[in-house]
């Protein structure tokens, strides 16, 4: 389905965590060789990740349906929630969320969880290592949930912290640690999850240094985006492996 505008254009919407300061200027680079593309941002409020009910909370679905319409407004040709609350809530959650947004809005919708589940898919991962920012409790939730998807987590890193702004602070060189050791149990692919982390433009280099694919969480937004709303992803030159799958 092609989405493009009279007028040329190719506006992608994305539901964004509130106190996240990464994803807009990654999206924004990103998509900066495709002119006719870009990224529009809708935030709700999300301040912390733990699994205590408030927290929980954050992710309700009417300040996200909230959110979507607002994008709608702007004529979008897809939405994305570049979130991963549903790596630990479950992927259903998202499903759920998807189904509501077209529900509403009458436009295709994703998320990153979701997109990196495809992606997984589409290149037959099985045995996957995992990077994130956050406590051992909601990594136990990620591996169990994506076990139940089908895929096994070979080696897990984090960094114990639930503060989400702080996870935009993490420096470049503590994730090529983390992907360095995850890449010691050669895994078929390590994912970088959280969209809140700089880890997106590291992709490139950890791939070619370690020779294991390297799916980031807002790389794989951007990938499922691209393609909902009509656009080759393959024009993304630089930003790792997933842009050059075949579809």
């Amino acid at each position: 389905m092609m989405t493009q505008r009279e007028d040329g254009r190719v506006l992608l919407g994305m539901l964004t965590p509130s106190s996240n300061t990464v994803l807009e200027p990654v999206c924004a680079e990103m998509l900066r060789g495709l002119p006719e593309v870009s990224a529009h941002f809708a935030r709700f409020r999300v301040t912390s990740i733990s699994l205590d009910e408030s927290s929980l909370g954050q992710f309700d679905l009417a300040p996200m349906l909230e959110a979507a319409s607002l994008l709608a407004d702007a004529r979008v040709g897809s939405i994305c929630w570049n979130g991963t609350s549903a790596s630990w809530m479950g992927l259903d959650t998202d499903r759920a969320l998807c189904h509501a947004v077209e529900e509403r809005t009458g436009i295709p919708a994703t998320s990153s969880v979701l997109a990196l589940a495809e992606i997984f898919r589409r290149a037959e991962v099985r045995r996957f290592g995992l990077v994130t920012p956050y406590t051992g409790d909601v990594q136990a939730r990620i591996v169990a949930n994506m076990e139940r998807e089908g895929f096994e987590c070979v080696a897990g890193r984090r960094l114990d912290i639930t503060d989400n702004f702080s996870f935009s602070c993490v420096p470049a060189e503590t994730l090529r640690r983390m992907v360095r050791e995850a890449a010691a149990a050669r895994p078929d692919a390590i994912t970088i999850l959280c969209t809140n982390l700089r880890g997106a433009p590291l992709v490139e280099e950890l791939e070619e240094e370690t020779g294991i694919p390297i799916h980031d969480s807002i790389s794989a937004a951007v990938w499922s985006s691209l393609r909902l709303a009509g656009v080759d992803p393959g024009r993304v030159a630089g930003w790792g492996r997933l842009f050059r799958m075949p579809l």
